[in-house]
């Protein structure tokens, strides 16, 4: 078998369980990013089993209902949340009179293209406004404060693929991550231009991330508390909760991460207040 870089893959030593696409070919080994988790991972060539396209639709089938069951629930929420709202303006200010919205800005910053690509297509979905960077794990603490100061987002995610390797190291170090100091790095700057937790909203991390240490950097969200994968898609349900949830409510983290498609043990973070705002009197532009 000739592996060509963006063939999907298995690992023998793995008993084949996460499906991996093919970065870089080397002589004898073989990069490898997750093509639904945010994992990098090594490979020698002859550990690898190509894809059959039978087994790719199926598991792509499976994802699909994985994704649309943590769809629904969302819009679940966001409807209860919605109704709780609008029956507190009943109660509170004057009728007929309609009110307005500030939308909430989310910089993302991903470490792959196509991962970046399916986190705008569901931002959107949701409703949104998100501003997208692909860029290189090593590179972001270089670029994050000048991002930071062209965007003004409200919220930043900062992604891409991390992963832990017992031969470097015990798992309370960063040095044995493929891109966690990177991540605790970007999110030290960043939180050093704007302190408040509430101010700016911060979710960090990939798969297996150093989950401690990017939240004493000063992200209120953060990957991986049980060292395990993440979903793809995982960072933009911790964002679309906390951006509908009102500013004078608290969102409750268990509340953030129970719609994931990973959950508790592989996302955590702290309280932090909803950026969602309402005032009043809409006005329409002439």
């Amino acid at each position: 078998m000739r592996l060509m870089k963006g063939m999907l893959v298995t690992r023998y030593s793995h008993q084949h369980d996460i499906v991996f696409r093919v970065i870089e070919v080397n002589d004898d080994s073989v990069v490898l990013h997750g093509e639904e988790l945010r994992l990098e991972a090594d490979a020698p060539q002859d550990d690898l089993r190509l894809l059959p396209e039978e087994d790719i639709r199926k598991r792509q089938e499976e994802i699909k209902e994985k994704e649309e069951y943590s769809y629904r629930l969302f819009r679940q929420d966001y409807q209860l949340l919605k109704e709780k709202k609008e029956q507190e303006h009943k109660q509170e200010g004057p009728r007929n009179v309609q009110r307005f919205q500030l939308p909430v800005k989310v910089l993302h910053i991903d470490g792959d293209r196509l991962y970046l690509k399916k986190c705008i297509d569901l931002y959107q979905r949701l409703g949104l406004q998100v501003h997208g960077v692909y860029m290189k794990e090593d590179d972001v603490p270089f670029e994050i404060e000048a991002l930071v100061k062209k965007v003004q987002p409200n919220m930043i995610v900062i992604t891409g693929h991390d992963a832990y390797s017992e031969a470097k190291g015990s798992k309370k170090e960063l040095s044995s991550y493929r891109n966690s100091r990177n991540f605790v790095e970007a999110v030290r700057k960043t939180r050093g231009l704007l302190p408040s937790l509430d101010q700016l909203v911060i979710f960090a991390g990939a798969c297996q991330s150093h989950f401690e240490s990017l939240i004493r950097a000063g992200a209120n969200f953060a990957s991986s508390p049980d060292r395990i994968n993440i979903h793809a898609l995982d960072p933009v349900y911790v964002v679309a909760k906390i951006a509908y949830t009102p500013f004078m409510d608290k969102v409750n983290v268990y509340d953030v991460i129970r719609n994931t498609l990973t959950g508790e043990k592989g996302l955590g973070g702290m309280e932090t207040r909803g950026l969602f705002r309402t005032g009043l009197p809409y006005v329409e532009t002439k």
